[in-house]
C-alpha cells in the first residue's frame, strides 16, 4: 500500500491503481516493477506538504492495489478502463502507476478528457512500433482518438512521420528548454495528465526503459504537475523500472503526491 493511502473505498476522493504492464518495452524492460518501487520509495516522505498546508493522510487516497496484466493487451486495457471508469463514476479521481506508458490509453478512454497533457521525452505518435499497435510508442496517437488536443511537454525525439504529425493543429509540442515558461491555459476543459518519467533527464531518472538525454529537471516537472493538477480529472506516472537505486521511483512518487496535494487544495 502507498504510505498515507489509508482511506477505504467508500470514503475515498482518490483511487490509486497499479498497472504493471511490461509487454512492449523496446529497450530496457522492468516497468512491471514500477508500482512496487513507487510505493516502496514513498516510505521516507513527510506527511505534511508546506506548499498547500495539507497532510497526505488527510487527502482520502484509497490504494486499490495492482491490476496484473493479461496476455491480451487490448483485453487488459479494456479491463483497466472499466476499473478506472467505476472509480470516476463514484466521484474518485483515478491515479495510475505504470507500468509502460500504454496503460495511459486506458485512463484516457475511461475519463474522456478534452485535453491530454503529457510530460514525455518522446512524441509517441506512431501508428505502431515493431508491428504492435498497442506499443508504448503509440500512446499520444491513441489519446487523440479520444481527446481533442494533446500537449507534449519535454519532447525531444521522434520519427520523421511523428514530427510531421506533431505539426497538425491538435498537437502542441513544448521542447525542454521552453517548459519552465509554459503555463496551462484551459477553460472548462477536462484534462488528463500523464507523466512519462523519461521526460526527466536521465541524470535525474536513469531507471526507465528508453532514457533520452537533454531532458527536464525535476523542479520543472514538479511545477507542471502542480499547475495542471487543479483542472485534471485523472493522473498517471509511468515507465519507472528497477534499473537504478531508487532515484526514478522517488521522483515519480513525489510527483504523484504533488498532484494529489495540488488537486485536493482546489476541491
Amino acid at each position: 500500500m502507498l504510505p498515507g493511502a489509508g482511506a477505504d473505498r467508500e470514503a475515498a476522493d482518490y483511487a490509486l491503481v497499479g498497472a504493471p504492464l511490461d509487454a512492449s518495452t523496446s529497450f530496457r524492460p522492468g516497468a512491471r516493477f514500477g508500482p512496487r518501487r513507487v510505493r516502496q520509495f514513498c516510505q521516507g516522505f513527510d506527511d505534511y506538504d508546506h506548499h498547500t498546508d495539507q497532510h497526505f493522510t488527510d487527502c482520502s487516497v484509497y490504494d486499490h492495489g495492482d491490476i496484473g496484466p493479461t496476455a491480451d493487451i487490448a483485453e487488459y486495457l479494456t479491463f483497466l478502463q472499466g476499473t478506472l471508469s467505476d472509480f470516476d463514476s463514484e466521484g474518485d479521481v483515478p491515479l495510475v502507476i505504470g507500468g509502460e506508458h500504454t496503460v495511459s490509453v486506458a485512463g484516457v478512454r475511461a475519463l474522456d478528457p478534452d485535453v491530454f497533457v503529457c510530460l514525455d521525452a518522446h512524441l509517441d505518435l506512431r501508428e505502431s512500433y515493431a508491428g504492435d499497435e498497442h506499443s508504448h510508442a503509440t500512446v499520444t496517437r491513441h489519446a487523440l482518438s479520444v481527446a481533442d488536443e494533446a500537449i507534449v511537454l519535454g519532447a525531444r525525439t521522434g520519427s520523421e512521420a511523428e514530427w510531421e504529425r506533431a505539426n497538425e493543429d491538435d498537437v502542441t509540442v513544448v521542447p525542454p528548454e521552453d517548459v519552465a515558461n509554459w503555463s496551462p491555459a484551459f477553460d472548462d476543459e477536462r484534462v488528463y495528465l500523464s507523466v512519462d518519467i523519461d521526460a526527466a533527464d536521465p541524470g535525474f531518472a536513469p531507471g526507465t526503459g528508453t532514457p533520452e538525454p537533454f531532458g527536464l529537471e525535476p523542479r520543472e516537472m514538479h511545477d507542471v504537475v502542480r499547475a495542471v493538477a487543479p483542472q485534471a480529472v485523472g493522473f498517471d506516472v509511468v515507465e519507472v523500472n528497477d534499473r537504478d537505486d531508487g532515484q526514478t521511483a522517488t521522483l515519480a512518487a513525489k510527483l504523484l503526491r504533488a498532484f494529489v496535494f495540488a488537486h485536493a487544495d482546489q476541491r
